[in-house]
Protein backbone atom coordinates (compact mmCIF):
# COMPACT_ATOMS: atom_id res chain seq x y z
CA UNK A 1 0.00 0.00 0.00
CA UNK A 2 2.56 2.59 0.78
CA UNK A 3 4.76 1.65 -2.53
CA UNK A 4 1.34 2.26 -4.46
CA UNK A 5 0.67 5.85 -2.48
CA UNK A 6 4.17 6.68 -3.36
CA UNK A 7 3.57 6.10 -6.85
CA UNK A 8 0.74 8.47 -6.99
CA UNK A 9 2.60 10.85 -5.36
CA UNK A 10 5.42 10.65 -8.08
CA UNK A 11 3.23 10.42 -10.58
CA UNK A 12 1.26 13.53 -9.56
CA UNK A 13 4.50 15.67 -9.10
CA UNK A 14 5.25 14.56 -12.45
CA UNK A 15 1.96 15.76 -13.65
CA UNK A 16 2.35 19.17 -11.80
CA UNK A 17 5.53 19.74 -13.28
CA UNK A 18 4.86 18.20 -16.98
CA UNK A 19 1.59 21.13 -16.50
CA UNK A 20 4.11 24.09 -15.40
CA UNK A 21 6.16 23.55 -18.25
CA UNK A 22 3.04 23.59 -20.56
CA UNK A 23 2.07 26.90 -19.16
CA UNK A 24 5.35 28.47 -19.21
CA UNK A 25 7.15 27.37 -22.58
CA UNK A 26 4.47 28.97 -24.43
CA UNK A 27 4.81 32.30 -22.74
CA UNK A 28 8.28 32.42 -22.17
CA UNK A 29 9.46 31.48 -25.78
CA UNK A 30 8.31 34.49 -27.54
CA UNK A 31 9.74 36.83 -25.05
CA UNK A 32 13.28 34.96 -25.20
CA UNK A 33 12.57 35.36 -29.55
CA UNK A 34 11.46 38.81 -29.65
CA UNK A 35 13.15 40.82 -26.74
CA UNK A 36 16.39 40.62 -28.99
CA UNK A 37 14.98 41.69 -32.18
CA UNK A 38 13.89 44.43 -33.72
CA UNK A 39 10.07 44.29 -34.46
CA UNK A 40 8.59 45.91 -37.52
CA UNK A 41 6.41 49.34 -37.15
CA UNK A 42 3.67 47.32 -39.11
CA UNK A 43 3.66 43.87 -37.08
CA UNK A 44 2.82 46.79 -33.68
CA UNK A 45 -0.07 47.91 -35.82
CA UNK A 46 -1.43 44.76 -36.76
CA UNK A 47 -1.54 43.50 -32.92
CA UNK A 48 -3.47 46.54 -32.07
CA UNK A 49 -6.28 44.76 -33.66
CA UNK A 50 -5.77 40.97 -31.84
CA UNK A 51 -7.15 41.34 -28.19
CA UNK A 52 -10.44 43.37 -30.12
CA UNK A 53 -10.68 40.34 -32.28
CA UNK A 54 -9.98 37.60 -29.79
CA UNK A 55 -12.45 39.17 -27.67
CA UNK A 56 -15.60 39.65 -29.99
CA UNK A 57 -14.62 35.99 -30.80
CA UNK A 58 -15.11 35.18 -27.30
CA UNK A 59 -18.47 36.99 -26.97
CA UNK A 60 -20.07 35.30 -29.67
CA UNK A 61 -19.16 31.87 -28.98
CA UNK A 62 -20.37 32.32 -25.91
CA UNK A 63 -23.45 34.34 -26.91
CA UNK A 64 -24.09 32.11 -30.12
CA UNK A 65 -23.57 28.90 -29.98
CA UNK A 66 -24.47 26.05 -28.27
CA UNK A 67 -22.65 23.39 -26.35
CA UNK A 68 -22.16 21.10 -29.56
CA UNK A 69 -21.28 24.30 -31.08
CA UNK A 70 -24.25 24.83 -33.68
CA UNK A 71 -24.94 28.70 -34.33
CA UNK A 72 -28.23 29.70 -32.69
CA UNK A 73 -29.75 33.50 -33.30
CA UNK A 74 -31.73 33.17 -29.82
CA UNK A 75 -30.89 30.48 -28.15
CA UNK A 76 -29.33 32.45 -24.88
CA UNK A 77 -31.95 35.78 -24.78
CA UNK A 78 -30.16 36.10 -21.24
CA UNK A 79 -26.57 36.70 -22.84
CA UNK A 80 -28.01 38.79 -25.82
CA UNK A 81 -29.90 41.23 -23.28
CA UNK A 82 -26.80 41.29 -20.92
CA UNK A 83 -24.59 41.88 -23.85
CA UNK A 84 -26.50 44.78 -25.08
CA UNK A 85 -26.71 45.59 -21.29
CA UNK A 86 -22.73 45.81 -20.98
CA UNK A 87 -22.47 47.47 -24.58
CA UNK A 88 -24.58 50.74 -23.13
CA UNK A 89 -22.25 50.49 -19.81
CA UNK A 90 -19.30 50.46 -21.40
CA UNK A 91 -20.03 53.28 -23.79
CA UNK A 92 -20.83 55.39 -21.15
CA UNK A 93 -18.68 54.68 -18.41
CA UNK A 94 -15.82 53.37 -20.18
CA UNK A 95 -14.43 51.31 -17.36
CA UNK A 96 -13.90 47.46 -18.17
CA UNK A 97 -14.55 46.85 -14.76
CA UNK A 98 -17.78 48.14 -14.39
CA UNK A 99 -18.35 46.86 -17.64
CA UNK A 100 -17.31 43.12 -16.28
CA UNK A 101 -19.26 43.63 -13.50
CA UNK A 102 -22.57 44.45 -14.38
CA UNK A 103 -22.53 41.87 -17.37
CA UNK A 104 -22.11 39.13 -14.71
CA UNK A 105 -24.74 40.79 -12.68
CA UNK A 106 -26.78 40.91 -15.53
CA UNK A 107 -26.19 37.80 -16.83
CA UNK A 108 -27.23 35.82 -13.31
CA UNK A 109 -30.35 38.19 -12.63
CA UNK A 110 -31.72 37.29 -16.10
CA UNK A 111 -30.71 33.97 -16.06
CA UNK A 112 -32.96 33.69 -13.27
CA UNK A 113 -35.79 34.99 -14.46
CA UNK A 114 -35.74 33.52 -18.04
Amino acid sequence: MEQLLSNKIVYHIIVIILAALAAFIPRYLPVLFFSTRKIPEWFNEWMKYVPVSLFATLVVKGIFLTGSYHFTLFGYPERIIAALIVIVIAYFTRSMSISVIAGLVAVWLLSLAL
